[in-house]
């Protein structure tokens, strides 16, 4: 009965005017939550299930939807007195593709797999490697070269990846004809559609291999060790990565191979930090070096350069020196290095370098005890 129906951009959650992607997202999230086959046993969601796909089945025609959004559901139903009805819920289902919508519940597919992925019969490219490659602070810096060892997939020189024994050729699945697929009818809820699954005869291959390759077994491929020489790009940095095409496990059916991702683990500098394209060094200076100023020798990447550092220098005071840091990557470009001065004070004194140090400080205008402060400490015990 027409009283009994729900307006179909309701059903929808949506309002009337919505686009076609609104309308195609809406039933996509919809579709998902209420199928039969997620829901086995529901009544409820199965009525909900053939409510949603009416609504989207007039809303996704633009002709259906016209009519019913000027005349309600008399323009698209029968029992309304209007045209164009739902011919027993033979409605188009538009662009959906529901092999789309359900594979992520089915492993890929309905009912044992839907259509819409990739053919397993026809060329595809093969799956890419990932190696972590130590490098040291400076071999990062300026760039190398170097070999990895890696085990990985590569055709058979003995059938040269055709799986078949030489001599021989594999022979085109009869029951697929060399699609890896087959198309099935399903029905659920009171309506039916059509769907694609993967073969069972061949696998999804498309082939019958009857006498396979002895050196392979039939996969067309076989697993090696091998050096590969990796040039690494100087001013890399940890955690990224060289990706060399063509460097992976071998392709199926013909594809082109996979990819090697090299990704680099740099090694920390016993001296040196980096942030990005900048070096950072703390240089230990004297106390007197600070006061009276010094030519200092300053280690960098690129060997040791030096520096006239001011008197009077404070502890904790930052010098650049420029292009002395990291090359930025692939360009002719270096950052730079900075160095932060660090005073260092002694721990121990000998006797002329303590009548020394006192010396000075009463030149300064300071009051120091013969014993620094413990001797301070111990006159207050002995007034006491």
């Amino acid at each position: 009965m027409a009283e009994q129906k729900r307006d179909y951009y309701e059903v929808l959650g949506l309002s009337k005017g919505a686009s076609e992607e609104e309308l195609k997202k809406a039933y996509r999230k919809l579709a998902k939550k209420y199928h039969p086959d997620v829901n086995p046993g529901d009544k409820d969601a199965e009525a909900k299930f053939k409510e949603i796909n009416e609504a989207y089945g007039i809303l996704s025609d633009p002709e259906k939807k016209a009519r019913y959004d000027q005349f309600g559901f008399a323009g698209v139903d029968p029992s309304y007195g209007g045209g164009g009805g739902m011919g027993g819920m033979g409605f188009d289902m538009g662009d959906i593709d529901l092999g789309d919508i359900f594979g992520s519940f089915f492993g890929g597919g309905f009912g044992g797999g839907f259509g819409g992925g990739t053919r397993r019969n026809g060329p595809q490219k093969g799956e890419s490697l990932r190696v972590n490659l130590a490098l040291t602070f400076e071999e990062a810096a300026f760039g190398c070269t170097k070999e990895i060892e890696l085990n990985r997939t590569e055709p058979c020189d003995e059938c040269k990846g055709s799986g078949c024994a030489p001599g021989t050729t594999a022979e085109t699945c009869p029951d697929c004809r060399g699609a890896g697929q087959v198309r099935i009818q399903r029905g659920a809820g009171g309506f039916a559609f059509s769907t694609t699954t993967t073969c069972s005869k061949c696998r999804g291959t498309g082939k019958l291999i009857h006498t396979p390759c002895k050196k392979c077994g039939g996969a067309g491929s076989v697993r090696k060790k091998q050096r590969i020489s990796v040039t690494i790009p100087a001013g890399i940095d940890d955690g990224q990565a060289v990706s060399m095409r063509g460097q992976g496990n071998a392709g199926v059916n013909g594809g082109p191979a996979g990819d090697l991702l090299v990704r680099v683990q740099v090694k920390p500098h016993p001296q040196f930090q980096r942030e990005g394209t900048t070096v950072i060094y703390e240089c230990p200076v004297s106390f007197c070096q600070a006061a009276l100023g010094a030519e200092l020798e300053i280690p960098t990447i690129d060997g040791k350069v030096k520096y006239s550092l001011p008197a009077g220098t404070q502890t904790g005071t930052t010098f650049r020196l420029r292009g002395k840091g990291i090359p930025e990557l692939r360009s002719s470009r270096r950052g730079d290095q900075y160095v932060t001065v660090k005073v260092q004070v002694p721990t121990s004194l000998n006797a002329e370098q303590k009548t020394a140090l006192h010396a000075f400080a009463a030149a300064m205008g300071e009051e120091v005890p013969e014993g620094g402060l413990k001797g301070l400490f111990d006159k207050k015990k002995r007034k006491k």
